[in-house]
């Protein structure tokens, strides 16, 4: 299982970096759009649909969305990122209320429908975020990340009041608190290299640390799903990581929300 994971990683991280930072424009907008219909694929299973029909259907839904999207500029406008934040808030009472709140969404159209927030402003956010600089998608990506690695450790060693315990027993609040440290630091040291101001570097840390505490809800809501699903990964299609959605389902909360809170700030 482990080399298998290891092997996966050696050949994805290197495309995962071409892509995210070799490409621009709309080969950017292809590369970021395919890894959004994978996870669209897995997700309409998160929905009940196991089928390949209907799962199909899902996807094509997506792929006219983003086509459309993309030729009438609609990828450049800021409402799809608010509509992922309202998304997020309802997604975050879901969260907060389970299991009493799954009789509000446990229908698979509802499930369905609430794929469209997140997945498609996510994608949204990358273009944009790519568009403003590269930098700030580096960005971002390294938020992510960190949060990850900071909430591992932090959780291992001061681990003990549960976060969610009826979504993912593993999560505590110390480990949240590790995240937030970590991605704190990366706050601070992207001010200081790109010299920002007292005022833009202290807007920076407190949008980081709103993202950070986003980026779990993503995580949290795509537990549920797989809970309610009664399944442990969201696909196979990475050999020893499971599914692309486990992979990016911390970024579909954080990047439409940076992007809106880098784009509005």
């Amino acid at each position: 299982m482990l080399r298998q994971r290891i092997l996966t990683a050696l050949v994805l991280i290197p495309l995962a970096l071409l892509g995210l930072f070799g490409l621009t424009g709309g080969a950017f907008a292809s590369f970021t759009g395919a890894i959004v219909l994978l996870a669209a694929w897995e997700w309409a299973n998160l929905s009940g649909f196991e089928r390949f029909g209907p799962r199909l259907a899902y996807v094509l839904i997506l792929v006219i969305a983003m086509l459309v999207g993309w030729h009438t500029q609609l990828v450049m406008a800021t409402w799809p990122l608010w509509i992922a934040l309202l998304g997020w808030l309802v997604s975050l009472y879901w969260i907060a209320t389970y299991p009493e709140s799954v009789k509000q969404w446990s229908r698979p159209s509802l499930r369905l429908l609430a794929g469209l927030w997140v997945l498609l402003p996510c994608w949204v956010g990358f273009v944009q975020l790519r568009a403003s600089g590269a930098e700030w998608l580096l960005y971002v990506l390294l938020m992510v990340w960190l949060a990850d690695i900071g909430a591992y450790f932090a959780g291992r060693r001061f681990g003990r009041r549960k976060l969610a315990p009826r979504v993912s027993p593993g999560k505590s609040w110390e480990g949240v608190y590790g995240g937030m440290v970590a991605t704190a630091l990366l706050a601070i040291g992207f001010a200081v290299a790109l010299e920002l101001s007292l005022g833009r570097g202290l807007g920076l840390m407190v949008t980081t640390l709103v993202v950070t505490l986003a980026s779990v809800l993503g995580d949290l809501l795509e537990s549920m799903f797989k809970r309610l699903r009664g399944i442990k990964d969201s696909g196979g299609l990475l050999p020893g990581h499971g599914g692309v959605l486990d992979r990016i389902d911390s970024l579909t909360a954080a990047v439409p929300l940076f992007a809106l809170f880098r784009l509005w700030g």
